[in-house]
């Protein structure tokens, strides 16, 4: 009985979703405005745990001081980045924290996205 209605729930959901990927309209310049600035930088808040984590810092350690500066990067709007470089708890290298904050790195597969969307009938 309930496998039909799953069935039926996927079958809407898909097309759905490939309704809303078909009429997607995106503007690269306002999407990177968006991804860097717009959210004060916080979309590196992973990357730099994964750093403070590779340079020494447990991994709960580097938790604690990635969401104590994401929230005061958020609630003061200020870069994330300079937050991280006033913190004394964040021992990471300006070269460190260059790679940390590499937007090509963190978009590398995009590309496999796109040519997903592109496939969609």
């Amino acid at each position: 009985m309930a496998l039909p209605d799953a069935s039926l729930l996927t079958c809407y959901v898909l097309r759905k979703a490939t309704g809303l990927a078909s009429g997607l309209v995106i503007h690269a310049d306002r999407a990177l405005e968006n991804l860097t600035n717009g959210s004060f930088g916080l979309v590196f808040s992973q990357s730099v745990l994964l750093a403070l984590v590779a340079a020494g810092l447990t991994r709960d350690e580097a938790y604690r001081i990635v969401q104590r500066d994401a929230r005061a990067a958020w609630e003061e709007r200020r870069p994330f980045r300079q937050v991280l470089e006033d913190d004394p708890a964040v021992t990471l290298t300006e070269a460190q924290l260059d790679e940390a904050f590499d937007l090509t790195r963190t978009l590398r597969h995009t590309d496999r996205f796109a040519d997903a969307l592109a496939d969609l009938p």
